[in-house]
């Protein structure tokens, strides 16, 4: 048989003193009720020798609040990648004093649904929908029975839900203002564009990435030197994207790959066709995939904030339920994206020029 339940009652029988002296002792209101700090002491001492734990689920009926909150992903938990939201929002309950409790659904609505369930008949305080890669997603129902806030998403319809997601037109203004003041003009996208809208479908990023680089560039007097708008962002894409690009009669001098993975093939293309990066080619780049680093040179890319996205989503949510809302405003909090400055850029006039380097 499991050990009996320490209870208040067996407390205050140690202790020598009332249940309601006890109560008050254990939950901080000692000194405001005049209780005296020898008997809070004992109290204490009493509580810690017979290794009472409060029952929190009484605790939280009486106050309303289970100190609990919920987050539901897709694959945010199990990804190399985006796990650091986990981290972060962790980081932020825990200082809160928060549990978190973590589900996730593999993308299964049927899962999504038992998961938003059980946790509101535990009475969570609050729900976080993540989402391991920026999307528009629609709703499920049942989120107005708790404060919610989705990360790393936005509503397929309006709803008056907060959302963090990375700052993605901000990266995009930035990495193209990057290789202008690197002295490049001919610059070519590599994953999307060269109108606006020239997106693959779905994919919140290259919208927003597009639109802050062609604000960048336009506001230079320029527009893209080329542009490939591929349905896929795999490194077999950026190889053939990247040859077709160095195989044009004006190659480019610099190139934007709307992620990592494409960056990587356009590397191996330039290694194949006798160019170097970042002296025959600069690359930038999005995501800061963990091979980035890895790479001779080393790429240069926007780092996508997932540990501060996490811990921004909790702020929002432990807010709301300190406030008493049920539900919030509509709004956008964008978290910054880090530039991860490597090698993979050089300055327009250290740039060899290729048709002296075919010459050689």
């Amino acid at each position: 048989m499991g050990r009996r339940r320490i209870t208040l009652a067996d407390v205050a029988r140690a202790a020598g003193v009332a249940p309601a002296t006890a109560s008050l002792v254990l939950s901080g209101r000692g000194d405001e009720l005049r209780i005296s700090e020898a008997v809070q002491l004992r109290v204490r001492e009493t509580a810690e020798s017979l290794g009472y734990r409060p029952n929190i689920v009484s605790q939280g009926l009486r106050s309303g609040s289970s100190r609990t909150l919920g987050l539901v992903s897709d694959t945010v938990a199990t990804s190399q990648l985006a796990g650091d939201m986990i981290k972060g929002a962790l980081e932020a309950a825990n200082e809160r004093g928060f549990l978190l409790f973590i589900g996730e659904t593999e993308g299964d609505k049927a899962a999504e649904r038992r998961l938003l369930d059980g946790m509101l008949d535990r009475q969570v305080d609050g729900i976080i929908l993540a989402s391991m890669f920026t999307r528009t997603r629609p709703l499920p129902a049942g989120l107005d029975q708790a404060p919610t806030i989705l990360l790393n998403a936005l509503p397929a319809r309006p709803a008056p839900l907060p959302s963090v997601v990375p700052d993605e037109l901000d990266a995009g203004r930035r990495a193209a203002q990057l290789l202008l003041d690197a002295g490049h003009r001919r610059i070519h996208l590599m994953g999307a564009g060269p109108r606006p809208g020239d997106v693959p479908p779905g994919t919140v990023a290259g919208v927003e990435r597009l639109a802050g680089i062609l604000e960048v560039l336009r506001g230079a007097g320029l527009e893209p030197a080329g542009a490939l708008n591929l349905s896929s962002w795999e490194p077999p894409d950026g190889w053939r994207a990247g040859r077709e690009i160095l195989a044009s009669e004006e190659p480019a001098e610099a190139v934007i790959c709307f992620n990592d993975r494409l960056a990587f093939g356009a590397y191996q293309a330039a290694q194949e066709t006798g160019r170097r990066v970042p002296e025959d080619l600069a690359i930038v780049s999005f995501d800061d995939h963990p091979l980035a680093a890895w790479l001779r040179p080393g790429l240069t890319t926007f780092a996508i904030p997932h540990h501060a996205l996490g811990r921004r989503a909790v702020e929002l949510l432990a807010e709301a339920v300190s406030n008493g809302e049920q539900q919030r405003e509509a709004s956008v909090h964008r978290i910054a994206m880090p530039l991860r400055e490597r090698g993979s850029v050089a300055s327009a006039d250290q740039v060899q020029g290729r048709a002296e380097r075919a010459a050689q």
